[in-house]
């Protein structure tokens, strides 16, 4: 293996999203991750289909494309441990692991003999992540949580969408699970950071990462607004609340994105569009009158706008460097040229015989770069390996863990 994190151990006993997104950075970054799963069902979210990955004969197979995006560089075991010999099981996977990551409710663990107290009295290096809806502590530390759940209660959604007032008003949900992805990247950096401390001779520790937290980190840019300004952030649809313009604006053709971040491009845009006057007017003269008048301005704009198409907006506007680009659908943002440069789409010969489609890590590392080894694992795929490399079981063990039920070997 290769990568930064190359050698790092990592027991993976989480699933759905938030936890494994976590783990699939860890393993593009180079440790060995072994996720925990449990015989015949696996990660809930393997069964979160259709789509399905579709075998060499085209038959759909049991592996959700939901699944593959969040589980490369991963291998799988499958273990009961409900079953006292499961439970001893994974304590000797967690006495020779690095890491150890976790989104079940609090207190599940610990009363497996699998908690944070427990494991660190086996491995006093051992960093040790729970992931869960509210935290560790405090008076929701029980209840159970999705993204969409979180998105609502951190505010997230009461300033997505349009204004109550216009056609199709009202909170919308973010079309991405963005609480479960920022919840796994925050976690993956309190890991990184955990790590370096047991390399300077420190123990390792508990990490307790929620997405509540997440979701109200997630909103500061809307709660510094709260903060400073006194009041609630307001739903402005695709505008921006603290700068103008910087919204959609309908062409000829369709919509094309503005983003006039600054004075400087403000004032450009208006002479690639023929409108040397508008920063002479008072109400456009800076952002804070912009802001004040922006349904004036958008009009004016829009008026412009619709004379072209977007693309030759685009064209015109890119070639005088202000920022500006189509509203793409995901066919049409991977057929983009950067996509198509940079990589973004990555395959990996999965043990169905077809490719396992999925996209590329961002992290772009000039020494210590990222590498895609494993595709998704089919469930208890790595049972015999893994046991054989991290605890020395040989073959006879290992037919004794299977025939007791304990074990699975896919």
């Amino acid at each position: 293996m290769s990568g930064p994190l190359a050698g790092v151990r990592v027991l993976d006993l989480s699933r759905v999203l938030a936890a494994p997104w976590c783990t699939q950075h860890l393993g593009d970054l180079g440790a060995d991750v072994v996720k925990v799963e449990r015989p015949g069902q696996g990660d809930d979210s393997r069964k979160w289909g259709p789509p399905w990955l579709r075998d060499a004969q085209g038959r759909d197979t049991t592996e959700s494309a939901y699944y593959l995006s969040a589980n490369r560089n991963k291998r799988s075991i499958a273990i009961d441990f409900a079953a006292p010999q499961g439970r001893a099981l994974v304590r000797e996977l967690a006495a020779q692991a690095d890491v150890l990551v976790e989104n079940y409710k609090v207190g599940d663990l610990a009363r497996h003999g699998l908690g944070f107290a427990q494991l660190q009295a086996l491995n006093p290096r051992l960093v040790y992540c729970s992931v869960t809806g509210f935290g560790q502590d405090g008076p929701c530390a029980t209840r159970p949580g999705y993204d969409i759940l979180f998105q609502g209660l951190g505010g997230i959604m009461s300033v997505t969408g349009e204004p109550d007032d216009k056609p199709g008003g009202g909170p919308q949900r973010v079309g991405v699970p963005v609480v479960d992805l920022f919840t796994g990247m925050y976690a993956a950096i309190a890991i990184v950071s955990a790590l370096h401390h047991v390399t300077r001779g420190g123990e390792g520790q508990h990490i307790d990462v929620s997405l509540f937290d997440s979701v109200m980190a997630l909103g500061s840019g809307a709660l510094s607004n709260y903060f400073v300004g006194g009041r609630p952030t307001q739903r402005t649809g695709n505008a921006s609340p603290n700068i103008a313009p910087y919204e959609v604006f309908a062409c000829a053709d369709g919509q094309l994105v503005l983003a006039t971040g600054s004075q400087g491009h403000f004032e450009l845009l208006c002479q690639v569009i023929g409108r040397p006057e508008l920063p002479l007017d008072p109400r456009f003269r800076d952002n804070a009158g912009r802001l004040a008048n922006r349904d004036a301005l958008h009009r004016l704009l829009g008026e412009v706008f619709a004379t072209a198409s977007g693309a030759a907006w685009e064209e015109k506007l890119l070639r005088h460097g202000v920022p500006c680009g189509p509203i793409n659908d995901h066919a049409q943002a991977l057929a983009h040229p950067n996509a198509q440069h940079r990589g973004t789409r990555i395959e990996l010969p999965h043990r169905h015989g077809v490719p396992a489609p999925g996209v590329a890590s961002p992290m772009r590392c000039s020494a210590t770069p990222v590498s895609y080894r494993l595709p998704p694992p089919t469930l208890g795929q790595h049972s015999r390996e893994i046991l054989q490399e991290w605890l020395a079981y040989d073959a006879p063990r290992i037919g004794e863990l299977e025939q007791a039920g304990v074990l699975v070997c896919g």
